[in-house]
Parts: structure tokens; C-alpha cells; sequence
């Protein structure tokens, strides 16, 4: 059973610059939900609605933004409420590295450079020439070929796989069944619809502290590199093609698809199931809404939506437009006919008229 470590109020607001309401000896051991909080755990609020909620809860202690102080309950007040719960909640979880060694079943190639302080899970599979960091973590049935290289503090899910020449940083974590490192998807048609196939000769690189999401894929490049950098976020099944470079502190939501030889910015964020095409760049802080197609350059700073993308007010106001079709057809059809009839009666003669 896990060891449980409790903490003061005080030590847990200033671990995010907060301010305390009430006795800040309140000591801390967990963080849970509103509902799911008891004694001895603390909870958070986002606003003024969950106040009724935080003031029922029966955690000891909740974390609540400005102006939304509880009655008889300490508090750690924070502008940044989300930010300052995640960073508690990770601090009360943390736990000190555990150095298993290598398991007897793992397969260690030659020229490998292990430091003393590793854990290496059952059946892991190192190539030859693999590098790895201090405090790397590599679970069960995980595949490094040659030339690897990993950074320290990073994690290995199992059944990770990275592909061969594939240079990863400092404090990465790769979730279960990703890979990294395939072959890109380039092929060249001749006039008879047969394909054959572009070497993938290139690598892929990844920057210091990027999370990778459970049976996510990166391609390596067709030449030089496929690069994520420092501080991505990637989720689940998101699907990354060759030679694509990712920008600093960008997400990428789960199924977003990003073709060959596209680059994003800084901070750019793709929601679920966004495709981005080929040979595209999308500026700095481009927001990209869920199921949304790009087709085109998009610049720095620009919200975009829908397929083909488009500004995002104008999606959403050609949005509201779409669920009035069917009533805006049969007005068309009305106005038409009504047309029509003025028509004919304008071109009736006064004799006509008279008759």
C-alpha cells in the first residue's frame, strides 16, 4: 500500500501563490471531487455557482477563486483556481523515484548506456547503442531500436514502441501502445495507379516535458526530422505525419490528424478530431474548433471553425443559418410563387383586366 504524506494549508498555498482563509495548520493528505471529497481532502471550486456545493462538501479545506470565500471552511484563494487544483493535486500524488533496475526477461542490446538509477519493466526490448537518462521509467513489453535516445525523468508506457534513431527529452511521458518513429506515408503513383514507395530515411525528435496520449502516432520524416517541441500536449489516437513540426506549448486533441510537412506555431490548439492538410502552416495561437478541415494557411492568432475552416464567427453565424434551411426553403418557395403570380398579373392588358 502506497505510503500517504499530509501537508499544511499554508505549504500547499504557497506552492501556488495563493492566500489562505482560515487556520492554515489544516492538514491535507488528498485532492478530490466536490461530491466524492471527505476529511483530511481538498476540493475546488472554478466559481461563484459551486459555492453552495463547496459549502456542503465534507473535504476539509477548498481551494476557491477570488470572492468566493466559504463560510467556516479554510481555503487557499487563487486567481488561476484550475491551475493552482492540478498543481496540488500532482504535488500530493508525487512520489519518489523508485530504481527497480532491470527485469531478468528485459532484452538489452549492445553499446547500450543505462544509468544505475532505472526501471526497466518485463520483456522491454533496448537495440543496440540506446541511451537512457537518469530516473527513466520503461514499462512492460516497451520496444526502443537502435539508437535511441531517452531523456531522464521520462516514462515509457507499455507497448510503447520508438522506432529506430528517435531522440526524445527530459520528462517526456509516452502513454500505452504509442508509436513513434514509423514510417511516413509517401508514395509515388506512376501512370498505371501503381505505388512505390519514398524511403523514409529521416528521424523524429522530441523536446523536453511533451505528454503523447495513449495509441498516438508520429511519423518519422521523409529527410531531417519530424520536431515536437517543449511543452506540447497530444492525446489519445491523434495521428502525426511526416516532417511536421509542432510549436511549444501546443495541444493537439484526440483524433486530430496533421498531414506531411505542416507546421504549427506556438500555443496552437487543435480540438477533437481536427484535419489539417499537407504543406500548411497555422500561426501562433491559431485555435482550431473540434471536426474542423484546413485547407489552407491560417494566421497567427485567428480562431477558426468547420469544413473548409472558417473565421469562427462566420462558422458559427453560417451554422445557426444551416438549422434554418428547411424553413428558409419553403419561405423561398412562398416568395417564389408569389413572384410569379405578381408577374402575371403585371402583364395582363386592361383589356385583359376587363373582361
Amino acid at each position: 500500500m502506497q505510503e500517504t504524506h499530509t501537508f499544511t494549508l499554508k505549504e500547499l498555498a504557497e506552492l501556488v501563490g495563493g492566500q489562505i482563509q482560515g487556520d492554515p495548520k489544516t492538514e491535507i493528505r488528498a485532492l478530490n471531487g466536490l461530491e466524492l471529497a471527505s476529511p483530511g481532502e481538498i476540493t475546488f471550486i472554478l466559481d461563484a455557482k459551486q459555492r453552495r456545493q463547496a459549502e456542503e462538501t465534507q473535504a476539509s479545506a477548498c481551494i476557491v477563486p477570488p470572492g468566493c470565500e466559504l463560510t467556516g471552511k479554510p481555503c487557499i484563494i487563487a486567481v488561476e483556481t484550475a491551475v493552482a487544483a492540478a498543481r496540488i493535486h500532482t504535488f500530493l500524488l508525487a512520489r519518489p523515484f523508485q530504481a527497480t533496475g532491470i527485469h531478468p526477461t528485459a532484452i538489452i542490446g549492445k553499446d547500450c548506456a543505462i544509468p544505475e538509477a532505472v526501471s526497466i519493466g518485463p520483456h522491454v526490448v533496448l537495440g543496440r547503442g540506446v541511451r537512457l537518462g537518469e530516473r527513466v521509467r520503461i514499462d512492460a513489453g516497451a520496444v526502443l531500436e537502435d539508437h535511441v535516445v531517452l531523456g531522464e525523468d521520462s516514462v515509457l508506457h507499455a507497448n510503447v514502441v520508438i522506432k529506430q534513431g528517435c531522440t526524445l527529452g527530459k520528462r517526456v511521458i509516452v502513454h500505452a501502445g504509442a508509436v513513434i518513429g514509423s514510417d511516413g506515408f509517401g508514395f509515388a503513383t506512376d501512370q498505371q495507379g501503381r505505388h512505390y514507395k519514398k524511403p523514409q530515411v529521416g528521424t523524429v525528435r522530441i523536446d523536453d516535458d511533451v505528454e503523447i496520449g495513449a495509441n498516438t502516432c508520429i511519423d518519422r520524416a521523409a529527410f531531417g526530422q519530424t520536431w515536437i517541441k517543449s511543452g506540447v500536449k497530444i492525446d489519445n489516437l491523434v495521428m502525426i505525419g511526416h516532417n511536421v513540426v509542432i510549436g511549444e506549448g501546443s495541444i493537439l486533441v484526440a483524433q486530430v490528424g496533421i498531414a506531411g510537412s505542416t507546421t504549427l506555431g506556438h500555443h496552437v490548439v487543435l480540438a477533437a478530431k481536427a484535419g489539417v492538410a499537407g504543406h500548411l502552416h497555422l500561426g501562433d495561437g491559431v485555435q482550431v474548433a473540434a471536426k474542423s478541415g484546413i485547407h489552407s494557411n491560417i494566421p497567427a492568432g485567428t480562431t477558426v471553425g468547420g469544413s473548409p475552416a472558417i473565421e469562427a464567427r462566420k462558422w458559427m453565424k453560417s451554422a445557426g443559418l444551416y438549422n434554418r434551411l428547411p424553413e428558409m426553403n419553403k419561405e423561398l418557395r412562398n416568395l417564389r410563387r408569389e413572384v410569379e403570380e405578381l408577374k402575371a398579373a403585371l402583364g395582363k392588358t386592361p383589356e385583359q383586366e376587363n373582361k
